[in-house]
């Protein structure tokens, strides 16, 4: 057999570090989660409709990218644990509108404080400096190419995926629908 060309590359590879980065941080941010009896889908959900104010069912499941069935499972989730209302809307009974209750925003407050420790001691061996110098790089390198998926529609999409219920992505930045 062949050994194939050795291609010039450079010394420092950054995937599989920021792999088990994110690894360490999904498994800090799941077991502080589990307590509040959120998932990081119920935090992305929960996430949304706080910045639109409230939305359309169809319309959350377009901005979470997921089938309007596995909606209807997530909201039903959280309506169980009063974080969510639905009601008919006044316009076109056909359609439900859903909004975050005061005890939803609590809870998703508390999720954000949790979360916020934990990635603090995930990433404790950075300074404050070092920490908004990765932050930034950190966006630079998400940046969408022309042509790509949405960073933040995929994060939506990955946290909103029964399929992978367990991975964990910092709630994206919400853009109204």
């Amino acid at each position: 057999m062949e050994t194939p060309p050795v291609i010039e590359q450079p010394v420092h590879r950054s995937g599989a570090l920021l792999d088990h980065l994110a690894r360490r941080m999904r498994m800090h941010a799941e077991s502080v989660l589990a307590p509040l009896g959120l998932r990081p889908r119920h935090l992305v959900a929960l996430t949304v409709l706080r910045g639109s104010g409230g939305s359309t069912q169809q319309a959350l499941a377009g901005t979470l990218m997921m089938d309007g069935t596995n909606v209807v499972g997530l909201l039903n989730e959280l309506e169980a644990d009063a974080l969510i209302e639905r009601r008919r809307s006044p316009q076109d009974r056909r359609r439900h509108l859903v909004e975050l209750t005061a005890s939803g925003a609590e809870k998703l407050a508390r999720a954000e404080a949790a979360l916020a420790a934990a990635e603090d001691e995930v990433l404790g061996a950075l300074d404050p400096e070092q920490r908004e110098a990765l932050f930034r790089l950190l966006q630079l390198a998400s940046s969408t190419p022309c042509g790509e998926p949405d960073p933040v529609e995929a994060c939506a999409a990955a946290a909103a995926e029964p399929c992978v219920e367990d991975s964990y992505g910092s709630p994206p930045p919400v853009h109204a629908p």
